[in-house]
């Protein structure tokens, strides 16, 4: 095994010129991932509006939200170990190109009034777009970095919700207020497919480990071998309860804030995200590990929620619940690279976040209507809180079998 110093010593990004090389490629990259995040903000931050154009369609509209993760379900683990094999560059450019062509024709079907299930069946293939960005890019970017970079990059990275939906509530919304909803899927189309192009232009390090094979026979074992792993799929497991909440709650509980706050508070939120997890999280990251910064971030999160149900919709509350996710939201893809050091492991290991996480967002927002249907809005921040809670709990126990390793 190679000494972490020597091989850092011997990095070719580890020099001045070379280090403002890989710190403008993982800028690319995070504003390309920004297209990713926007695939499903898009839809949540416009949920009304989607409403409105089709206003038969009762809770099947949660399914133009979800529905771009059910690929991920699937695939996602295989997606880890297939983006490896046929190179991490090419699989992030197809992505990014086909994600912007299904957004074009999206606003297509809202222009010309095509029926919901036209766009719906879109998002499901939107969701392969979706997929290979999520995997390749936060693998490319632990590759790019230095090492020594890695808990800020990957922070950085974790980022890239947050600010998709605070630019679609700052941008987006007074777009569509203007232009129409169709004009919102125009621009994200043009983004996805220019930064495809740039990508396309733009030369990076080649993979400093061995391809991983891809066998169809082993599939099943390959899913077995990743969830077993405390290591490979710690990111994973709390993703999953991350995710089940962050996009339901940012979709489900706009309605509760005072009007005349709502759009000041829309447009912060993300950005308390953000904020949270490029200062206290960075911060934290000195004194304990990216899982101690999750766990921390959960509990946080839960009291918020619960100060939320005897205070619905007060601003602040949602600012600091906010601010509470942002510390998991950034600590989620730290952990990759903290606790996985082959490159085909943190692939595989970004595959597995890609499934749950795309688990939890597909669940997150139609499980909450039905909760709320059937128990109202305490019944609904009750079940965020024990999700909240779950996810603490899951991170300490997976951190229990690691120590036993």
């Amino acid at each position: 095994m190679t000494d972490p110093k020597t091989q850092m010593s011997r990095d070719p990004l580890s020099d001045p010129v070379s280090n403002r090389r890989a710190a403008f490629l993982v800028a690319v990259i995070w504003f390309a991932g920004l297209g990713a995040a926007a695939q499903y903000g898009k839809i949540s931050v416009t949920f009304d509006r989607l409403g409105a154009l089709y206003p038969e369609a009762g809770t099947q509209l949660g399914l133009a939200l979800s529905l771009v993760g059910s690929v991920g379900i699937v695939l996602g683990v295989i997606a880890g170990v297939l983006g490896a094999r046929i190179g991490l560059r090419r699989c992030l450019i197809w992505g990014l190109g086909l994600g912007g062509v299904l957004s074009l024709a999206q606003a297509a079907l809202l222009a010309g009034g095509a029926a919901l299930e036209w766009l719906l069946i879109a998002r499901v293939f939107e969701g392969l777009s979706h997929l290979a960005i999520v995997v390749a890019a936060p693998t490319l970017i632990a590759r790019i970095a230095p090492p020594r970079w890695h808990g800020f990059v990957m922070t950085l990275w974790g980022t890239f919700f947050g600010v998709a939906f605070t630019l679609l509530a700052w941008f987006g919304l007074p777009l569509v207020d203007h232009a129409g909803l169709a004009a919102l899927f125009v621009v994200h189309g043009l983004w996805m497919v220019g930064f495809a192009l740039l990508l396309s232009l733009v030369t990076l390090p080649p993979s400093p480990h061995p391809v991983p094979e891809l066998r169809l026979s082993g599939l099943l074992a390959h899913h077995l071998a990743i969830y077993r792993s405390p290591f490979v799929n710690a990111a994973a497991v709390g993703w999953l309860f991350y995710t089940f909440c962050f996009v339901s709650l940012l979709t489900l509980l706009p309605p509760t804030i005072p009007e005349e706050w709502r759009a000041l508070t829309l447009g912060a939120m993300p950005l308390m995200s953000i904020v949270s997890a490029m200062t206290l999280g960075v911060y934290l990251l000195r004194y304990t590990t990216a899982v101690g910064v999750a766990v921390i971030g959960f509990v946080l999160t839960a009291l918020v929620v619960l100060a939320l149900t005897l205070w619905p919709g007060a601003p602040l509350l949602c600012l600091a619940m906010a601010f509470a996710l942002g510390l998991v939201q950034g600590a989620g893809f730290t952990i990759v690279p903290q606790l996985n050091a082959a490159e085909g492991d943190r692939a595989a290991a970004n595959g597995a976040m890609a499934q749950t996480g795309n688990l939890g967002n597909t669940l997150g927002t139609p499980v909450m209507l039905m909760i709320g249907a059937w128990a109202g809005y305490v019944g609904m921040m009750m079940l965020a809180l024990l999700v909240l809670l779950a996810g603490a709990l899951a991170h300490l126990g997976l951190a229990r079998l690691r120590a036993r390793a």
